[in-house]
């Protein structure tokens, strides 16, 4: 598979996929499926060891992330940011051709074809060989979403927010009140917390930075669901 590795945050739906090195793990984002949905393989440069975030669809295109020599990584641990069936297509296949544990919010747990070995709650962590992954529940997009965050030692942080938070916005949601509670969450959980280096990478589209979206907190709330 084709992988760009001068990373800017953007792939062409269902072309070829990004890779960002960090010192200690390596981000490959892909967009598969007809939904443009972004997937993410982080992968241990020291150990090999992979966590997947959404397998969302084309389980052959995700296989060629791994690649198939004996020294690809090993996919320990798939990740699935809420329940909605785009970000699960693939789950199962890709989980059973790796002997892969799968993880999920309980509240999100039952929609899965899978029923994950690990449930995960907002403080949970995840290991991806020596780095260490924090979820964060982001409750208003479905009862179950999260975002997972990587706190690099050695620059900024790195956070995966499924379809909780775009450029632009927070993601759809049913009701004002679902609005209301994803946008606290977002404002508290991420915003007011993190630093504004945070680059984020959505469920969908291009990646931004959180500096770069929190002058629009308030314009958003003000617009609504």
């Amino acid at each position: 598979m084709d992988v760009v590795e001068e990373y800017t945050g953007h792939v062409e739906p269902n072309g070829p996929a990004a890779r960002r090195t960090l010192e200690a793990l390596t981000i490959t984002k892909i967009s598969v499926g007809p939904m443009d949905n972004n997937a993410y393989l982080l992968v241990c440069r020291r150990t090999g060891d992979a966590l997947l975030i959404d397998a969302a669809n084309d389980p052959e295109r995700l296989a060629d992330l791994l690649g198939h020599d004996p020294e690809r990584p090993r996919l320990k641990t798939i990740v699935t940011t809420h329940q909605h069936a785009d970000h699960w297509q693939a789950l199962g296949a890709v989980a059973g051709a790796n002997g892969s544990n799968t993880a999920a919010h309980p509240l999100d747990a039952a929609p899965l074809p899978v029923p994950p070995d690990f449930l995960v709650e907002h403080g949970s962590t995840l290991e991806v060989g020596e780095s260490v992954l924090e979820i964060i529940h982001l409750r208003g997009h479905t009862p179950g979403s999260v975002a997972v965050l990587y706190r690099d030692p050695a620059g900024h942080p790195h956070l995966f927010t499924g379809d909780s938070l775009f450029p632009g916005g927070v993601g759809k949601t049913s009701s004002p009140e679902n609005f209301t509670s994803l946008l606290n969450d977002v404002k508290s959980r991420l915003f007011d917390v993190l630093p504004d280096d945070t680059w984020f990478y959505p469920g969908h589209g291009d990646d931004s930075t959180l500096g770069e979206q929190k002058p629009h907190l308030d314009e958003w709330r003000s617009r609504g669901w």
